[in-house]
Formats: structure tokens, sequence, C-alpha cells
């Protein structure tokens, strides 16, 4: 898509195959509500799009985007919490039983974060403010993994990041109550873009593994 005009175009593609079952299930939607089961925590790059790599469709999913994917920590001082606002409507307004921290391979964000960390260069503000989040986890990275080229650097900062986020996930007072009680799960997964494959995270070993 490239104008304004592909847009326009896609939705009446969109109306004429869906047709009667599309607005059908809308309909359903808007008088019943929505009842997601999964929430899903992805990045904003455009590669990476939840529904089409589940295969889901519209009231199955509560996504929330961001850059990088990330989970910040809990935190009452501020004013504007998007991602933490989105947790707290998911788990205990929708009461999802998954949440799943979708991270990805290529991701600008982490990129982006690495470069300002070993070159000092920083060229959006806010982007790198919001990736600050990370800044223990690069310090990790660079340290334990001195001497290795920068895209083996990129890889193992965007899985670092997923592990990351679940860890912030788990110290928000009403995920962790649901945790205890074993009413939420959460779950770490990793898109290979360039393959279109997904690992998903085993929490024994932190290890990402081909889901098949």
């Amino acid at each position: 898509m490239k104008t304004i005009r592909d847009i326009v175009r896609g939705y009446r593609a969109f109306q004429e195959k869906s047709g009667a079952e599309a607005r059908q299930h809308f309909e359903t939607l808007a008088r019943e509500g929505q009842a997601p089961k999964f929430m899903i925590i992805g990045c904003c790059d455009s590669r990476v799009e939840p529904a089409a790599i589940f295969g889901a469709k519209p009231g199955d999913m509560f996504v929330l985007r961001n850059v990088a994917n990330l989970v910040p920590p809990p935190e009452n001082e501020g004013k504007y919490h998007g991602t933490s606002a989105a947790l707290e409507f998911a788990v205990s307004g929708l009461e999802v039983k998954h949440i799943i921290v979708l991270g990805h391979a290529q991701c600008g964000g982490i990129q982006a974060c690495l470069q300002e960390r070993t070159h000092g260069h920083a060229p959006f503000s806010y982007i790198s403010n919001w990736m600050s989040i990370l800044n223990d986890v690069v310090d990790k990275v660079l340290e334990n993994h001195k001497g290795e080229p920068a895209e083996a650097l990129q890889t193992r900062l965007e899985k670092e990041a997923i592990l990351a986020s679940l860890e912030n996930l788990r110290n928000f007072p009403f995920i962790a109550e649901r945790l205890q009680t074993k009413s939420l799960q959460i779950h770490g997964a990793y898109f290979d873009i360039a393959e279109a494959k997904l690992y998903g995270l085993d929490q024994e070993n932190g290890e990402f593994r081909l889901i098949e």
C-alpha cells in the first residue's frame, strides 16, 4: 500500500470478500462485547502482525503494540502509562488467561538501543527514553558477549528484552496475584521475519525453541 486510495480499495475488498459473514461476526462482537482470552504485547514493526501470525480473527486477541514490545516496570509516578493501562484493562477488566510477549528479529528499537550504548548516537529522543527500560539488560549483554558482531548482539538483546518484559509483568500486583492463583499464564515468543517462523520460550531454561 502506497496511497490512501490503496487503503480505501483494501477496505472495499474486505467488504466484498467478507460480506454477510463478517458483518454478522462484528454484529455479535458489538452486541456481546469483547471477551478475548489472549493478550499479545507486540512491536509496532509493520512486518510483525500478530493476527496474521496466529491466524486470529477480530475479537480473539487483545493486542498492545509499542516500540520493541516492551513492558515497563510498574511505577506510579508521572501521568502517561499507556502500556500499563492496557495491561490493567486486559487482566483486571477483560480477565485474559494468557499474555504473550512477542519479540522479533531485526527490531529497529533494539538496534537503536544498541547503537546508542555502543556509539553514543541517539537520533530519536522519545525512542531513546523508552528504550532506557533495557539499560541494565544492554549492559549485561555487552559485558557477557564482548567481541561478538553487531548482528549477534542484536539477536541476543531482542531475546533478553522478552525475558526482561516477562519479569516486569510479574511485578505488577494484579498480575502477580493471578499468577499465584494460576488464573493467568505469561509466555514469551520470538518471530524470525526472514524465515517466517515462530520460536516459543521454554521458561525452565530460558531457551527459545522452534514451534512446529
